[in-house]
């Protein structure tokens, strides 16, 4: 259905909203046409499996890590998990927020046809990524101590966070610099070079993380600081094939030496800085959520919740593999003047990431202890994690639903709203869950608060969007 077609009384778009569809520059490259010409559903499907599998790549390397670590004992295994939070905040930021800022940026250079902005915006995303790497290497360095211990963190767990902590923030401005290019290349609308450079980086992990954690030959063994080295030394590999290919013009937005403009870091900025927030606020309603779990029901409770939780975390790399694709999508048309294009872009996508995060939540709903068991048989565990899974899981796809079209909001250069509900979603899950466990002392209730919540969040997102909240003063 055209959006332009549509009458005024159903709430959407009209020629009145959206300016007519600009014809592409003739200065425009062959692969830049294709994003704004060819057929969206296979383009999208196209674009997404690569990524999809970068971000199963790059969180498959923590699965590995607390594999090999668990041989270590329960010190270095809670060590480690009291950092990983912290590592997961560093990747969803430089990776999906920062970097979809990076991504939308270029994207709309390239869709205005102006390749020198492209290319200097390279430039501007990697001293951006340098200076927020170093920024937050110095504050875990020097405050690693008295975080780890505000989370919890005593004793050998505290020692064996730092040790880890230590070595993977010394080297953390490569992880930064890794994703900045990434996504400087994902701007262009290649997704399959990073996804295969970040791949075999992963592979080559495998074997690395054993050999420097337990020693072999020649090599000492470094116990859980060899965890953080391999981890450190996956980041270097990658941040220099990527570097290469990005110097050697094989991308179509270059790095090359330029002067340093105002308007191309707020370009970036604009976006990035902004939609840092929404990660802040995935994680805080999982930790706070985690904190009412166990001030109501203890550490079997909080061990069935965490257990069910991780698979919400694991929907973020799925619908990201929609979300790059979307932003350099999004991002490409608007700046070429096809609105109509960017919006059905964006709804299109949205609807994809629903099917696929609501199949997976229905899934884990319908049979929750097969995921719960491959973590632990204890069955008050189990129990309440199956509590979790059969009330949530079915509000899977509003999730996956509102975290696309952010992606997609990304590409458009506006974020107010998926920020907004995002909030919002954050209230109703704790305010909302709090209050329901004051009244009944049920974890069943603030279960159906969380749901509400990412209902809510989904739906609000989709509506403001469909009904031309992007275009709005322009």
């Amino acid at each position: 259905m055209e959006i332009a077609k549509l009458a005024p009384a159903d709430g959407l778009l009209t020629t009145a909203d959206v300016p007519r569809e600009a014809k592409p520059s003739p200065a425009l490259s062959p692969h830049t046409r294709r994003l704004l010409q060819d057929p969206v559903v296979p383009m999208l499907l196209r674009m997404a499996w690569p990524n999809i599998l970068i971000m199963l790549a790059q969180a498959s390397t923590g699965l590995i890590e607390t594999f090999w670590v668990a041989r270590l004992g329960t010190d270095a295994l809670a060590g480690m998990a009291l950092v990983f939070p912290v590592v997961m905040l560093m990747q969803t930021i430089s990776a999906g927020a920062m970097g979809g800022g990076i991504s939308a940026a270029i994207a709309r250079a390239l869709g205005r046809g102006q390749r020198d902005d492209a290319d200097a915006l390279v430039l501007h995303a990697v001293v951006i990524n340098i200076v927020l790497g170093l920024v937050f290497s110095a504050i875990m360095l020097a405050f690693g101590r008295p975080i780890f211990r505000a989370l919890g963190g005593t004793g050998g767990e505290l020692e064996a966070a730092l040790l880890y902590s230590n070595v993977v923030f010394a080297g953390n401005v490569l992880l930064w610099v890794m994703n900045g290019l990434a996504s400087a290349i994902r701007g262009t609308g290649n997704m399959l070079v990073p996804a295969i450079v970040i791949c075999v980086g992963v592979v080559f992990l495998v074997p690395l993380s054993p050999v420097l954690i337990f020693g072999w030959g020649p090599i000492p063994a470094l116990g859980v600081a060899g965890g953080g080295t391999a981890i450190v030394a996956f980041y270097a590999a990658g941040t220099a094939v990527l570097g290469w290919y990005v110097l050697s013009g094989r991308n179509l937005a270059r790095l090359r030496r330029a002067r340093l403009r105002g308007p191309l870091f707020r370009d970036i900025l604009r976006v990035g800085a902004v939609a840092s927030l929404q990660s802040v606020q995935t994680n805080l309603t999982i930790a706070l959520a985690t904190a009412l779990v166990a001030g109501a029901a203890g550490v079997d409770a909080v061990a069935g919740f965490g257990t069910g939780v991780r698979l919400e975390y694991l929907l973020i790399p799925l619908v990201f593999g929609l979300g790059a694709p979307l932003v350099a999508l999004v991002g490409t048309n608007i700046g070429a003047g096809q609105q109509q294009r960017a919006l059905h872009i964006a709804l299109t996508g949205g609807a994809l990431a629903f099917a696929l995060t609501e199949t997976l939540g229905l899934v884990a709903a319908i049979w929750p202890a097969q995921w719960l068991s491959l973590f632990s048989a204890e069955p008050s565990m189990i129990e309440t994690g199956s509590a979790y899974l059969r009330i949530v899981g079915p509000a899977y796809g509003f999730f996956g639903l509102g975290l696309s079209l952010y992606f997609a909001s990304q590409g458009a250069g506006r974020l107010f709203w998926p920020l907004f509900f995002g909030f919002l979603r954050v209230f109703i899950s704790i305010v909302g869950g709090w209050l329901v466990l004051r009244w009944t002392g049920s974890l069943e209730w603030m279960f159906a608060a969380l749901a509400l919540g990412l209902v809510v969040f989904g739906t609000s997102v989709a509506l403001a969007i469909r009904s031309g909240a992007w275009f709005r003063g322009q």
